[in-house]
C-alpha cells in the first residue's frame, strides 16, 4: 500500500526496522546483560541493581523454574507493583522458554482467578502485599509452584528488613496469608544458584507475553504476543524516538538514558517502553511502584537528570499541578512519551511550563505490543494528534462495512505490522471479530488521517455520544473543558434523555473550589456547538481511573445508566 506518510518522517527513522536481527527477545536480552554488565539498570527505594546483577538473577530464576519442570511454553504469572524483583523476574522466564502473564496487583480475587485459569499459569511470583488474593483463588488454578516476594528483598541485609517491618507493622499493607509450599524469593535466588539453567532453543514464532486486554468490551482477553511481536515494537520505538536524542539544537545526550518508570511493568506501555527498551540501549529505570505518591515519585527521581519520561494524561496533570516537581532536575529530559489515553492540550501546555519537555502523544494497544503510531520525537510543540505510523506499519481507516474511508474521513483505525498480535489466547472467535482478511488488526478507536498522514483519535466507538442525531465525541468536550483554570480533571459520558435520546453529562474535579456549575457552562458554550454542550454537570473528589491512571467513562455512564433504570 502507499505509505505516504513516510514523506513526514523525521530525517533519520527508517521506513523499516528488520527483527530479525534478532532470533528472539532472549538473544536480545543476553546482549544487554553481556554489552552492559557494569551499569546501573534499575534503581528502586534508592537501591541501584546493575545489568550483571539482573543476569544473575535472572539465570536463577529460569533455572529454578526449570527444575520444578515447567516446560517451554508453560505460563508463568507475575503479581507485583514496580520492584526490582519484577525485571529480574521477567528475564528469568524468558530465558527459561516460558511466557509472561501480567497479573493487576489490585486484582481482587475474581479477576485474579479468572485471568490465571483462562491462561493456565503454572507458576506464579507475587509480592506479599497481594498474596492473601491468591490465597483465596489459587486451589481452583492450575498455579502449583508459589514465590513470594517482599519490598525489602533485594535492598540489602539492613534496609531490606527495616523496610519489611515498615510495610508489614507499622503500615500494616500486608494481610495475613498461608500459602503453604511457598518459597520465598530469596530462598529461590539462592537455590535457583545452585543449579544448572539450560539454555532452550527459542524462536520470534514462540509465545512471549499473555498480555491481557482490560476488558473494556467484554470478557478480559489475553493478547498473544510473539517474541517477534514484542521484539519488533522495541525496534520500531528505538528508531522513533532517536531524533529527540540527537535534537542539534539540544547539547549532546548523556550515555546512558535515564528514565522515569512509573507506569506498571504489568501494563504494556512500562513493560515495551521501560523495562525491553532499556535493555537493548543499556539505560537505567527508575521504578516507581506508587505514582499516586508524588512525594515519594519526586524524592526518588530528584537524584537523576532523567532523559524520558513515558506517562498518561493524568500523571503529567498531577505533576505539572504539584509545587513539588519544581524539585526535579529536567534540564536533560529530551522524550515526554505520552499514550494509555487522549493528552490534553491544557495538560501538554502546563507540561512544557514546567520541564521545557513537550509531550509527544503516541498511540497503542496490548494488541500491537503497543505503538503503532507516534508524534515525531523532535517536536518542540503538542500537535493535538496521534501522530504517523510507525516503520514497517500500515494503517487504513475503516467504515462500518470494513471498507478503507476517504482521507479526512472519519472511520476505525485498522494496523497491520510485526507488532501485531498473533490472536487472543485461546479464543479464535474473538480473534476473527478483530483481525481482516489481509491482517490489519481493527482496534475499535475511530481516528481521522489528513494528506500528511498524521491521524487524531476522535474516540472510541462505544464512548461515542449521539444527541438528536448528532456524533459528539467525548475528548472534544473533554479537551475543551480541561481548558478552563478551575478544573483538574473532567469526563464527559452520554446519559439518557426524552428530548434528543442522549445528552452530554460532565463530571469534574475541581483545581479551584470557587468554580461553578454555570460559569463552567458559559465556558463551554464558548467553545462548544449547542449539541455539544453539556447538559449536566457533577462536581466529584476525584473520578474513577484504571492502575495505570486511564479514566473509566464505561463506569460513569453504567452507573447513569442504573440511576435511571
Amino acid at each position: 500500500m502507499d505509505r505516504f506518510w513516510l514523506k513526514s518522517y523525521p530525517k533519520g527513522v527508517p521506513a523499516e526496522i528488520d527483527y530479525t536481527q534478532y532470533t528472539s527477545l532472549v538473544q536480545l536480552i543476553d546482549e544487554a546483560f553481556t554489552k552492559y554488565a557494569e551499569r546501573k539498570a534499575y534503581v528502586g527505594m534508592g537501591k541501584a541493581i546493575t545489568f550483571g546483577d539482573v543476569d544473575a538473577m535472572s539465570r536463577s530464576v529460569a533455572a529454578w523454574l526449570q527444575a520444578k519442570g515447567l516446560q517451554k511454553g508453560d505460563r508463568v504469572a507475575i503479581m507485583m507493583p514496580n520492584v526490582l524483583q519484577y525485571p529480574a523476574v521477567i528475564a528469568g522466564v524468558l530465558r527459561a522458554g516460558l511466557v509472561v502473564v501480567n497479573v493487576n496487583p489490585l486484582y481482587t480475587p475474581r479477576e485474579l482467578e479468572y485471568q490465571l485459569v483462562d491462561s493456565g499459569a503454572k507458576a506464579m511470583v507475587v509480592l506479599e502485599n497481594f498474596a492473601n488474593t491468591l490465597e483465596k483463588v489459587i486451589a481452583r488454578t492450575q498455579v502449583k509452584h508459589v514465590v513470594v516476594a517482599a519490598m525489602g528483598d533485594l535492598l540489602g541485609a539492613a534496609k531490606g528488613t527495616l523496610v519489611n517491618l515498615v510495610v508489614r507493622h507499622v503500615k500494616k499493607m500486608v494481610p495475613a496469608f498461608q500459602l503453604p509450599g511457598a518459597t520465598r524469593f530469596n530462598a529461590m535466588l539462592a537455590e535457583g544458584a545452585r543449579l544448572k539453567f539450560k539454555p532452550v532453543p527459542i524462536t520470534n514464532d514462540d509465545n512471549a507475553f499473555l498480555q491481557y486486554t482490560g476488558g473494556t468490551t467484554g470478557v478480559s482477553k489475553g493478547a498473544t504476543l510473539l517474541h517477534k511481536n514484542v521484539l519488533a515494537n522495541v525496534l520500531q520505538s528505538e528508531a522513533w524516538v532517536q531524533p529527540a536524542l540527537t535534537n542539534p539544537k539540544k547539547p549532546p545526550s548523556p550515555e546512558q538514558s535515564i528514565t522515569v518508570c512509573a507506569l506498571p511493568l504489568y501494563h504494556i506501555f512500562a513493560l515495551t517502553a521501560n523495562c525491553l527498551l532499556m535493555m537493548r540501549v543499556g539505560g537505567l529505570n527508575i521504578l516507581i511502584p506508587n505514582p499516586r505518591d508524588l512525594p515519594a515519585l519526586v524524592k526518588e527521581v530528584m537524584p537523576f537528570k532523567i532523559t524520558q519520561f513515558p506517562a498518561v494524561n493524568t500523571l503529567y496533570n498531577a505533576l505539572a499541578n504539584y509545587e513539588g516537581s519544581k524539585k526535579i532536575d529536567f534540564s536533560e529530559l529530551r522524550i515526554s512519551l505520552g499514550g494509555g489515553m487522549a493528552v490534553q492540550k491544557a495538560v501538554a501546555e502546563k507540561w512544557l511550563a514546567l520541564t521545557g519537555c513537550p509531550i509527544c502523544e503516541a498511540y497503542g494497544l496490548s494488541e500491537t505490543s503497543p505503538a503503532a503510531i507516534g508524534n515525531p520525537t523532535d517536536t518542540d510543540s503538542y500537535s493535538g494528534t496521534i501522530g504517523l505510523p510507525f516503520p514497517s506499519t500500515d494503517i487504513i481507516l475503516l467504515d462500518d462495512d470494513g471498507k478503507p474511508v476517504p482521507l479526512g474521513e472519519p472511520g476505525e483505525i485498522a494496523i497491520r505490522g510485526p507488532q501485531v498480535m498473533a490472536g487472543y489466547w485461546n479464543k479464535p472467535e474473538e480473534t476473527a471479530k478483530v483481525m481482516t482478511e489481509d491482517g490489519f488488526f481493527k482496534s475499535g478507536d475511530i481516528g481521522v488521517m489528513d494528506e500528511r498522514g498524521y491521524t487524531t483519535i476522535v474516540d472510541r466507538k462505544k464512548d461515542m455520544i449521539l444527541v438528536s442525531g448528532f456524533n459528539v465525541y467525548p475528548n472534544e468536550v473533554e479537551g475543551v473543558v480541561a481548558m478552563h483554570p478551575g478544573v483538574l480533571e473532567c469526563a464527559a459520558v452520554g446519559v439518557p434523555d426524552e428530548n434528543s435520546g442522549e445528552a452530554v453529562k460532565l463530571f469534574v474535579v475541581k483545581k479551584s473550589d470557587s468554580l461553578t456549575e454555570r460559569e463552567l457552562l458559559q465556558f463551554a458554550a464558548k467553545e462548544l456547538t449547542n449539541y455539544k454542550r453539556p447538559k449536566h454537570i457533577e462536581f466529584r473528589t476525584e473520578l474513577p481511573k484504571t492502575n495505570v491512571g486511564k479514566i473509566l467513562r464505561r463506569e460513569l455512564r453504567d452507573a447513569e445508566i442504573k440511576k435511571n433504570a
